[in-house]
Formats: structure tokens, C-alpha cells, sequence
């Protein structure tokens, strides 16, 4: 499956160049993690955001928001943002940096 690369340019313009941020192919897409830990990512047209599984509920209640599911299992802390959902730059930065800061918050892999 193909990705979003306009997406994912805009994610890196976000993520800019701390060296601590790497990019790895994952779900058929692409995904960007925060010192070995995935942050968000994107699959097909839609961006994934790791969460936490304490900050679920609040994300899945935003606009264009499901839960993560690429297997038949659903993942508590992941969720799969509509790619209209975050065509705007404001909703695309406000994902990126929450994908971002739980990521920050694990140690390091």
C-alpha cells in the first residue's frame, strides 16, 4: 500500500531536523520515531498518532479520529487520523505534537 508523501513531507516540516527523529517504513506506510519510539506515522492518506493509552478517549473524540486497528485487534494508545481531518496545518501540527510528546515521554530504544 501506498502512502501520503505530501503528508508525510508535512509531518517532517514539523518534526524539522532534531537527529533524534528517524523515519522507518511500517504498516505499509511510513512512520517517524522520537529516539526509537513511533510518534506518528502515515498509512495510505490518513496519519497515525500514538497517543497513550491514557489519552485514548480525548483523541478518539477529535474530529476524523478512530481507533487503530490494522489487524482485527484494536491498539489502546494508537489512533488513525482521516487525512481530511488534518488537511488544515493547525490540525496536522496539533497531532504531530501530541505523537511527539508521548513519545518523548518513553525512555529511549
Amino acid at each position: 500500500m501506498a502512502y501520503d508523501e505530501g503528508l508525510a513531507e508535512r509531518i517532517r516540516e514539523r518534526l524539522g531536523t532534531d537527529p533524534r527523529i528517524a523515519e522507518k517504513r511500517m504498516f505499509g506506510g511510513i512512520a517517524f520515531l522520537f529516539q526509537g519510539n513511533m510518534a506518528v506515522g502515515v498509512t495510505g492518506d490518513d496519519l497515525m498518532v500514538r497517543v497513550g493509552p491514557d489519552a485514548t478517549d480525548a483523541a478518539l473524540a477529535r474530529p476524523g479520529a478512530r481507533i487503530f486497528d490494522m489487524t482485527g485487534r484494536p491498539m489502546r494508545g494508537w489512533v488513525v487520523i482521516a487525512g481530511e481531518a488534518v488537511a488544515e496545518d493547525d490540525a496536522l501540527s496539533a497531532w504531530v505534537e501530541d505523537g511527539h510528546a508521548f513519545a518523548a515521554s518513553l525512555p529511549p530504544k
